[in-house]
């Protein structure tokens, strides 16, 4: 289970707006489809005695209309502390749609798109500690969201081998194969700089590039677009392009609490099956100590066929001539001829 963050010596943790955590309907400076206007939450830095608020347990207490735009919008019947479960729910139900619209336009598959939300907000619920500490946890989401989508593992899933339905609309559908043919290097800093909202530092740090790097990728992108889609459109152009399209068809997430629910019980599993894989491991071990020998035995070599020697035979009757040169030969012994001597010449 997650435990208690404590808030950076560097200050509260900022929740990123729509640029960063928001979908491809939000623009750098402009409202988007899928969220609000980017701002920050603030908070302060400790509590009414002096004391420290965890990062998790940071006041999101909406004030109606007044509310900063872009602010998270916090948990029902929260007080100003927040639990974990509750910041997780405030962050899921703010980033979680627009995610699934991100992950949509890098994979092409609604399926593909909701799975990958879900596993990255699992993985942020296993390291809630490390992710409420983080500066930009809608950013530590998405970034993981975006390498479940763009694994190149999927291609060798059952479920994922055959295309899903293109989208009915034709300026929809050319843009989706567009965005597809590109590598998913460069697919993902389109989305990201164009799609998303972010800046090129901010795309080519997401993207574990360098900032030529990320906008050669970008300006490849663009070029490659402009020449396969039917009419031409420049980046703002692209940008509500790319948030119609996200917004097509269905991408409602699923319940944070399912979410967290479904985290949880993946760990026990995982942690079960490391515990049987040791058992075994540790049974087997102790059967081969018990069985193995403990002194040296040599083999007894294989048998090898000597060549060059007559097999042994057992003796047969004698023939007749056989049994004449046994009577001659023994004959010659008693009554033979003297023995020679050599003589003096």
């Amino acid at each position: 289970m997650p435990g208690d963050g404590h808030e950076s010596e560097h200050g509260p943790v900022p929740v990123r707006g729509p640029e960063s955590g928001a979908g491809a309907g939000s623009g750098r400076g402009a409202p988007s489809s899928g969220g609000a206007e980017s701002g920050r939450g603030r908070s302060s830095r400790t509590g009414g005695r002096g004391r420290r608020r965890p990062s998790w347990a940071r006041a999101l207490r909406p004030s109606g209309l007044n509310r900063a735009p872009g602010a998270v919008p916090a948990a029902r019947q929260a007080g100003p502390y927040l639990t974990p479960a509750q910041a997780f729910d405030a962050l899921y139900a703010y980033c979680a749609p627009a995610l699934v619209r991100q992950a949509y336009l890098l994979t092409g598959r609604r399926d593909l798109a909701h799975e990958s939300v879900e596993r990255a907000f699992q993985r942020a619920w296993d390291h809630w500690p490390e992710v409420a500490r983080d500066p930009d946890p809608a950013g530590w989401v998405r970034a993981a969201a975006h390498d479940w989508a763009l694994s190149p593992w999927h291609r060798f899933r059952r479920r994922y081998r055959h295309p899903e339905p293109p989208p009915p609309d034709d300026h929809d559908r050319a843009l989706l194969d567009a965005l597809l043919s590109l590598p998913p290097p460069y697919r993902r800093t389109l989305v990201l700089y164009d799609g998303v909202g972010l800046d090129l530092p901010d795309t080519a740090a997401e993207t574990e590039a360098s900032t030529r790097a990320a906008a050669g990728r970008l300006l490849y992108a663009r070029e490659v677009l402009a020449e396969r889609l039917p009419e031409p459109a420049g980046p703002r152009e692209l940008h509500d392009r790319l948030a119609e399209l996200a917004s097509s068809g269905r991408t409602r997430a699923a319940e944070p609490a399912a979410v967290r629910v479904g985290g949880e019980r993946r760990a026990r599993l995982w942690t079960r099956t490391a515990a049987a894989v040791t058992v075994v491991l540790i049974g087997s071990t102790a059967m081969t100590l018990h069985t193995a020998p403990t002194h040296y035995v040599p083999p007894v070599p294989p048998g090898e066929t000597v060549r060059g020697v007559p097999p042994r035979a057992a003796p047969g009757p004698l023939s007749d001539d056989q049994r004449e040169l046994r009577d001659r030969l023994r004959e010659a012994l008693l009554d033979g001829p003297e023995r020679l001597t050599p003589e003096a010449r």
